[in-house]
């Protein structure tokens, strides 16, 4: 599934760019964030990534970046959630 994909579900359903973050979880095996700016925080269970309106707090085990350029991070390892930093809302 495609980011831009992604973007045209949040915008029909009324979100648009309101998180400038966008990503895609593979169960499992990690993700892949787009609009990032910068690193937070960084740890094998907890990785802090601040996008341009707010910041996304990835949970999870054996957690590591792979791709990490231009505003795209590739996550690996074991993702247990994502929450918006600061809040208790899942994503």
């Amino acid at each position: 599934m495609g980011m831009g994909f992604l973007r045209e579900i949040a915008a029909f359903l009324g979100a648009g760019d309101a998180f400038s973050i966008h990503y895609t979880v593979v169960d499992g095996r990690g993700g892949y964030f787009e609009n990032v700016r910068r690193l937070v925080r960084f740890s094998t269970d907890v990785i802090v990534l601040k996008g341009r309106r707010g910041s996304l707090r990835v949970e999870g085990e054996g957690l590591s970046l792979g791709k990490y350029y231009a505003g795209d991070v590739e996550v690996r390892g074991d993702i247990r959630s994502v929450t918006r930093e600061g809040g208790d809302e899942k994503l």
